[in-house]
């Protein structure tokens, strides 16, 4: 392969690689503060089923604590939705998925919405990032 090509092939894959991080993000980010936006929903009493599927829907959708992350998460799966026509799907759907949960466990963990990071859940995070580079090497060869 010509030196062009290789550098052709490793600029799009970076392309590729940064709209499945942006995914991973948005994704991982939004789940600590839907989480907390939930807060109050078990509280949320009706006398039938559909009355309270109707409760349920009425205020998860009037809280903008909820609804607010929510959206954010929607354009996550828009970006994805990007990244999984230019990327392999072998490589797009771990991408997305494993930083989705390291972007969870560092957000929630800075906002208080989960434990503290102790050490076991660093290295796990260090396991995750190592398990996707070396997928994404995987896919430049």
């Amino acid at each position: 392969m010509q030196w062009w090509n290789k550098l052709y092939r490793y600029f799009f894959l970076l392309q590729e690689i940064r709209l499945l991080v942006v995914t991973g993000a948005f994704w991982g980010c939004t789940n600590p503060f839907i989480k907390k936006g939930t807060k109050g929903l078990r509280d949320v009493k009706a006398n039938t089923v559909v009355g309270q599927a109707w409760a349920e829907i009425r205020f998860l959708l009037t809280n903008w604590k909820y609804v607010i992350p929510w959206l954010v998460n929607q354009v996550g799966s828009l970006v994805y939705l990007l990244a999984v026509q230019r990327a392999p799907l072998s490589v797009a759907v771990p991408t997305a998925n494993s930083l989705a949960f390291v972007f969870t466990a560092v957000t929630g963990a800075t906002f208080g919405a989960e434990e503290p990071l102790d050490f076991r859940s660093i290295m796990g995070i260090v396991f995750i990032v190592a398990g996707t580079a070396l997928c994404c090497m995987e896919q430049t060869n």
